[in-house]
């Protein structure tokens, strides 16, 4: 995996050492809302209903990010590949990075070095309905709306009876009209 930059970010390859900072945004309970209702989660057990992504140092496929100003974390950021030529997007942040444009520029590097470096055609990324900041980062990239799912969730979360919105962009929409 290459390192990315952006203006104000670094994203690198994950590694063991940022553990500490994954599990202490999952401890988090407003980050993890859309994902479990905010449930506090033991840190050395895995959750066997976990859907989503929690990431401990080692997993290709997810980067950390962090301001080019300094080494403090903000959060991370994954493209994990479904098939050979598709990936679906991911990322989380800490609260105090919210509404800053993170999310936004590092979500662009990614999708923008998916399909330039990585080889997809398609890139997805979903998240619950009722998550409208999630939905404008999705947006402001360049995703597009394609679906709702109403999957079955194994615990109450506030919002799931709206369901699952899924986002998608292609190599071919990302280039714009052909000549």
């Amino acid at each position: 995996m290459t390192r990315l930059h952006t203006q104000r970010l670094t994203l690198s390859p994950c590694q063991p050492q940022d553990r500490a900072d994954f599990i202490a945004l999952e401890r988090d309970p407003e980050v993890m809302r859309f994902l479990n209702g905010g449930r506090d989660l033991d840190p050395e057990r895995t959750d066997l209903d976990a859907d989503y992504l929690m990431p401990r140092g080692s997993e290709p496929h997810v980067w950390t990010a962090r301001p080019n100003a300094d080494d403090s974390f903000v959060g991370w950021f994954c493209l994990w590949p479904d098939t050979e030529s598709e990936a679906e997007l991911g990322y989380r942040l800490r609260r105090d990075a919210w509404g800053k444009g993170f999310a936004s520029e590092g979500a662009m590097a990614l999708v923008d070095w998916g399909f330039s470096e990585a080889g997809y055609d398609r890139i997805t990324a979903s998240t619950m309905a009722v998550n409208h900041a999630s939905r404008r980062v999705m947006e402001k990239i360049g995703l597009r709306y394609c679906r709702t799912e109403h999957p079955h969730w194994p615990y109450a979360i506030a919002g799931a009876e709206h369901g699952e919105v899924w986002y998608e962009a292609t190599r071919a929409s990302r280039r714009g009209p052909q000549a």
